[in-house]
């Protein structure tokens, strides 16, 4: 069994496992707890009272976070010639089409996001089982299929992350860097909750928002009250 390094003992012994701390004390404490020596990403999960197996349960959707995520994204948009000027004036990493969809075959898949027009969805459908599990696949749920390739790049790179609930009723998502102020987390993991609210299925039942935490790369996690991010 691994060993907690000290680091770990110290970060742990700050946090009280009782507690539940307000939205405002997390994102203070967990810049505290910080024991790494990068800049480690800050990470919000939102356990949801839902059966994810339903499909009337299903919880996923987009947000523009008004600090960003600290973290440039590689966007690779997949788009006939007449988008790809557009595509590139935008700040798309990669742009293309019949050459990536054979490197994303071969297994390559070294980038964030992937937005694409809807008239080449027939041709990326069948790298589903490459991009579903990565959570790359292109949906218009998400904004990433569009003809407005320019708007959907410069909403990515401005700070727009795109969330789903998982297998266990949980969503995971980074909130920002453990270098941001306390304040920019917080406005953040409000942004993320918010949006996630709105998104209630009808055919929930009972307490929807059932836990929040917050951890930062290799720190403790800290429990936040659920009343205290809810309006």
């Amino acid at each position: 069994m691994a060993s907690i390094t000290k680091k770990r003992k110290v970060a742990e012994a700050k946090v009280d496992k009782n507690k539940s701390y307000t939205l405002k004390e997390a994102t203070t404490l967990v810049k505290d707890l910080n024991c790494t020596k990068f800049d480690s990403s800050v990470d919000l999960h939102v356990r949801l009272g839902v059966d994810p197996k339903k499909a009337d349960q299903q919880v996923r959707g987009t947000v523009t976070l008004p600090h960003g995520t600290g973290k440039t994204k590689r966007v690779l948009v997949l788009c006939t010639p007449d988008k790809e000027a557009d595509a590139k004036n935008a700040g798309a990493d990669f742009v293309g089409l019949d050459e990536f969809i054979q490197k994303i075959e071969g297994g390559w898949t070294d980038v964030d996001v992937i937005v694409a027009t809807p008239s080449v969805m027939p041709k990326i459908g069948k790298l589903g089982k490459i991009l579903g599990p990565r959570n790359l696949m292109p949906n218009p749920k998400t904004g990433t299929v569009t003809n407005d390739v320019a708007a959907a790049v410069n909403e990515v790179k401005g700070g727009k992350i795109a969330f789903k609930v998982d297998k266990a009723g949980i969503i995971h998502a980074s909130i920002g860097r453990i270098s941001f102020a306390p304040e920019k987390l917080a406005e953040n993991s409000q942004e993320l909750i918010n949006a996630i609210i709105k998104l209630k299925p009808s055919a929930a039942k009972g307490i929807y928002v059932k836990g929040v935490a917050m951890a930062s790369s290799m720190s403790p996690g800290i429990t936040i009250d659920t009343k205290s991010v809810q309006n």
